[in-house]
């Protein structure tokens, strides 16, 4: 006699019609307790985050330099900083074009309260997606069980103040954490789809999935470029999981195709691989001790190492009991090669996220962090919190393990989740850098929204109405106005004050109505540039909007995130500016002057401004993608004789006497 053949689980799977279910998306049957203690935590930390986001609500200076950016291209002048030059004054493309479609959606809306808006709700929808993947990465595990889904590591991040603080701030903080949240929630439905008893057959997620996901991970060099080492990592994994070829192309053309046509257009339209922002600041350059400064800074404050040790105790809990995430002891059905079981599995995408959080906390170390506190080490905060945003207190039912065990390690469970939730009490409401927190010390590093808030005698500076409490703002919008004819506007030392280079007489045909070039040169670009008209050109030292600082070289003592710094003396050469005394300020060199203006006529420096300031014909176009590395690398001196001597330049004729800003006196 035969034995009984054993029923075939693909067969009963599609008889019930789980197969089409799991396909599609796992559903798992919740129990009660499950599912009222998730959405009661999500409802919970989406409140508690919104509200101490909008109690500490800004836009930051930086945040108003996109909305300048923004206001180019309703003008139509392009995705510029000033109409005529072709410069990416911003990381964050998605965030550009986001807050531009806002704009021109909302219509007569201010352009700072679509920013705001965007922000925080991004910022919200972040955490929510971030717990609802954990969840479902535990939720098979908790099939028929009660427990309690608690927020952990999402409590941590949202009790940081940088992280409040940058809730708001029109920067795109909010878009990154609601990206990543989203993208984590993606890869945790890919790896389970193995769960599928008709995987052995085909590809475990339908078409739309993949095409979706793997859109999602190329999209992220245009949220931010460092996070393409995410992006790249999770198109890697699809490829390798992949079972044909047909797929493998679908998940190239769908995270491919729409950075590489935006990459194209980047060097051709702004002659860079990279966005200006990356040439400004050496994105590639390495300052490891400012970088160990940097962490300290951020983590000292709010004693961060106190929930890193709690939560890798209850991940040890976790770990060592029955009740632990179904990823450790799951096994997919066969039919996979073994690496690609291997790597679509929630172990390795677990495994996966923490690393590239990592990854991206090594990466801004060695950049040397930045200059605002806190903000660039908020993502790989997040990306690791991810796997334990929240976590499961298995209620003991006596099933699996003992009561009194179950018991036992419920407890020790909860024990350290009260822990978490205590530090995160006492986090929320410290004092974080304390008095250093509004003084640009040795450090570099500042609390910027405190630092604005006293600067502009504003709690919640929110527009650029606001920054004009800023000091020397007022003073050049009245500098403008007393300059009809043109004149370049450069900082004084009195900050009620800006000194004036005059621009060229107007040519003799010029009407009543004449208005001269302006050109404001200043650090603070974007409360100046949302405060006066597209018409002035607005340019720094440090090389954000400005080309020339831009392309020089970093400076290894000078502070983080502003480590470049071009003379004034370029601004006057480059311009049509009178450039002979009385006109010059003191502080200016009149011989520093000629030389810059002579060498401005250096071959490769024409070429490489020729690229972003002559009309973009189709030749031009291909000539920018043709040269757009060479671009990228071009470095020149900041000291026009040295720059002069690079180039192979004559060096001009000293003017007799020298000029010293004060009269010549005879014997």
């Amino acid at each position: 006699m035969l034995p009984p053949r054993r029923p075939d689980p693909v067969r009963t799977a599609r008889a019930s019609g789980t197969v089409r279910r799991l396909v599609r998306g796992p559903a798992f049957p919740y129990d009660v307790t499950v599912r009222v203690s998730l959405w009661v935590s999500v409802v919970l930390v989406a409140v508690l985050f919104g509200w101490g986001a909008w109690q500490r609500r800004w836009i930051a200076d930086d945040g108003l330099i996109v909305l300048r950016t923004v206001r180019n291209l309703l003008a139509g002048n392009g995705p510029v900083f000033n109409a005529g030059e072709r410069v990416e004054a911003n990381t964050s493309t998605l965030w550009t074009y986001l807050i531009t479609a806002g704009a021109w959606v909302g219509g007569s809306v201010q352009l700072e309260y679509v920013a705001l808006v965007f922000a925080l709700v991004l910022s919200v929808v972040g955490v929510v997606l971030a717990m609802l993947g954990t969840a479902r990465l535990y939720a098979p595990g908790l099939q028929g069980r009660r427990a309690l889904l608690l927020p952990a590591g999402v409590l941590v991040y949202i009790a940081v103040p940088p992280a409040r603080d940058f809730a708001t701030s029109g920067l795109e903080n909010g878009m990154v954490i609601a990206y990543l949240g989203l993208l984590w929630w993606m890869l945790v439905a890919w790896s389970q789809a193995l769960r599928n008893p008709s995987a052995t057959g085909r590809d475990a997620v339908s078409r739309p999935f993949a095409a979706a996901l793997a859109f999602l991970a190329g999209l992220s060099v245009l949220v931010r470029p460092e996070l393409a080492l995410v992006g790249v990592g999770v198109l890697l994994m699809m490829l390798v999981a992949a079972r044909s070829w047909r797929r493998r192309l679908l998940i190239v053309v769908a995270g491919g195709l729409l950075p590489v046509l935006y990459q194209i257009f980047r060097m051709g339209y702004y002659a860079l691989i990279v966005p200006g922002t990356a040439v400004a600041k050496d994105a590639t350059g390495a300052k490891w001790t400012q970088g160990f400064t940097y962490l300290t800074n951020f983590a000292e404050p709010y004693l961060l190492w106190v929930p890193a040790v709690l939560l890798v105790l209850i991940g040890v809990v976790l770990l060592s009991t029955r009740s632990r995430p179904w990823w450790i002891r799951h096994r997919p059905p066969p039919g996979y090669g073994r690496l690609a079981r291997l790597v679509q599995s929630p172990a390795t995408v677990v495994l996966f996220i923490v690393v590239s959080g990592l990854i991206q906390g090594v990466y801004w170390i060695r950049q040397g962090g930045d200059f605002m506190h806190g903000r660039v080490l908020l993502t790989p905060l997040f990306c690791t919190l991810l796997p334990v945003s929240v976590i499961p207190v298995v209620l003991p039912d006596g099933s699996r393990i003992s009561r009194e065990t179950g018991y036992l390690l419920a407890g020790a469970t909860s024990v350290l989740w009260l822990a978490v939730a205590g530090w995160a009490l006492w986090a929320a409401n410290s004092p974080g850098m304390g008095p250093d927190a509004t003084r640009v010390t040795d450090t570099g590093i500042v609390d910027e929204r405190r630092f604005y808030a006293q600067a502009t005698g504003h709690a919640h500076p929110l527009t650029a109405a606001d920054y004009l409490d800023y000091p020397r703002m007022r003073a050049v919008i009245t500098a403008l106005e007393n300059t009809p004819d043109g004149a370049l506007l450069l900082p004084a030392g009195n900050y009620d004050m800006w000194d004036v280079v005059p621009a060229l007489p107007p040519p003799p045909d010029a009407g009543p109505d004449y208005v001269g070039p302006h050109t404001v040169f200043f650090t603070n670009l974007g409360m100046l540039g949302m405060n006066v008209g597209l018409d002035v050109r607005v340019i720094d030292q440090i090389g954000l909007a400005n080309p020339l600082a831009a392309h020089t070289e970093r400076l290894e003592d000078g502070r983080i995130g502003h480590d470049k710094n071009l003379f004034p003396d370029w601004a006057v050469a480059e311009g049509p500016f009178l450039k002979i005394p009385p006109y010059l300020p003191t502080y200016l060199d009149r011989d520093w002057v000629a030389q810059a203006e002579a060498a401005l006529k250096c071959p490769s420096t024409e070429a490489v401004l020729n690229a972003i300031r002559g009309p973009l014909t189709p030749r031009r176009f291909l000539s920018n993608v043709v040269h757009a590395y060479e671009f990228t690398q071009y470095r020149l001196d900041r000291v026009p004789r040295y720059e002069l001597i690079r180039c192979g330049l004559p060096i001009p004729e000293p003017f007799e006497p020298p000029y010293t800003g004060m009269p010549a006196t005879g014997p």
